[in-house]
């Protein structure tokens, strides 16, 4: 009886998403945001419909699907778009995260939150959500150099988000009299061991990929390739999001025909996005909404202004044409699973804090989980719209 409520569960789930793929496709809504409605809609939130074996394959999905995805936000990065687009991607990037986390820093711990508090969640707050970006992306049919530059900001933007967070926790460490070195030291290794394995990975790869003929073989490479990536991350602790896009990035810059193998991916990514996109909604505690407050309602307000602000700036400096930079950051708002670990290990490392940043960062990310989307969505459009 499990299996048969696993299987017509899964059979269910994917009509689902088919449905929400065609109403996005007919109208200015975004297949993630659908997604995560439907989630919602049939989750603990909700009908409470997702049956407990069903819950327990999303730790597996995630990892997954966002593995593919960041493989393919590295196959964006490649020498001539860097060549094109890399100053512009580095500047707004920066510019980004630092306002970001000076900015709500700053704004809650006025607003009354300890300083270590307001530091941390600083921190969280420069987290993305690469799937949501790119999904929007694909949906919108966008091409150009606006989407170029935004898939790049994204492709990078965690690093500098875990560098950020690692820092933040050392200083709210010293604020609150302890020592937190050793979170900055696991922050190095989680970022250098990641780019270490992509290289690894990525380097091989490469050339296999050139000598190999399309369909099935490049098919059972491309799975390959993404187990191996996501499985030696998580064993070596350190990023699969950083590995995946290296090993992206190599092979989008080393191989022949490397289109093949990322179409390959492509192909391969939606069915596993449709379910981590609904099982993340399932997961959504609506309830944690009414416990976030007022200071919620000021961390999504200065998160918002200050990626918009970050993107608005960092494109003047990149010399952006007005429109671009304005949108810039709009297309940026996404923010999901990453800030929820931030939030996780953070609760640990501050215990006497763990529930008020877990409770304000999850509620959060259910209101950019679901607003996201939409102003990537809109920014893509407007830009393209005016391009035409």
């Amino acid at each position: 009886m499990e299996l048969a409520l696993l299987l017509t569960t899964l059979g269910a789930l994917f009509l689902v998403g088919l449905a929400a793929d065609t109403v996005g496709r007919r109208t200015s809504l975004p297949r993630v945001t659908l997604l995560l409605a439907c989630g919602i809609a049939v989750g603990g939130s909700g009908l409470d419909l997702i049956p407990p074996e069903m819950r327990s394959l999303y730790d597996f999905l995630s990892v997954m699907a966002l593995t593919m995805v960041a493989f393919l936000l590295g196959s964006s990065l490649t020498l001539d778009r860097l060549a094109q687009h890399g100053r512009a991607i580095l500047l707004i990037s920066v510019c980004i995260v630092l306002i970001t986390m000076a900015a709500v820093s700053l704004g809650l711990w006025l607003a009354g939150l300890p300083a270590p508090v307001a530091l941390l969640l600083g921190a969280i707050a420069t987290a993305t959500a690469p799937a949501a970006t790119q999904d929007a992306i694909r949906q919108a049919g966008a091409e150009g150099p606006f989407v170029d530059l935004i898939l790049g900001v994204v492709a990078i933007d965690d690093a500098w988000g875990l560098l950020a967070f690692s820092l933040a926790a050392v200083g709210a460490h010293m604020l609150s009299g302890g020592a937190g070195a050793g979170l900055l030291t696991g922050a190095l290794w989680e970022i250098g061991g990641a780019v270490a394995l992509g290289g690894l990975i990525g380097w091989p790869a490469a050339y296999l990929t050139g000598r190999l003929s399309q369909g099935e073989p490049l098919e059972t490479e491309a799975i390959g390739l993404v187990c191996l990536t996501a499985g030696l991350a998580i064993w070596l602790d350190v990023s699969f999001l950083i590995a995946g896009m290296v090993a992206g990035m190599l092979i989008a810059n080393l191989a022949r025909h490397h289109e093949r193998a990322f179409h390959e991916i492509e192909h391969l990514q939606w069915p596993f996005m449709v379910l981590f996109f609904l099982l993340a909604g399932a997961r959504l505690d609506l309830s944690l909404l009414a416990g976030i407050g007022l200071i919620g309602g000021l961390f999504i307000l200065l998160r918002s202004v200050a990626r918009i602000a970050g993107g608005w700036i960092g494109g003047r400096l990149a010399g952006l044409p007005a429109l671009e930079r304005n949108w810039c950051g709009a297309a940026l708002l996404p923010q999901a699973g990453v800030a929820v670990g931030m939030a996780l290990i953070a609760a640990r490392e501050f215990p006497q804090h763990g529930e008020m940043i877990l409770t304000l960062t999850i509620g959060s990310t259910v209101v950019f989980e679901l607003i996201g989307p939409v102003m990537t969505l809109i920014a893509i459009r407007r830009v393209q719209r005016a391009r035409r």
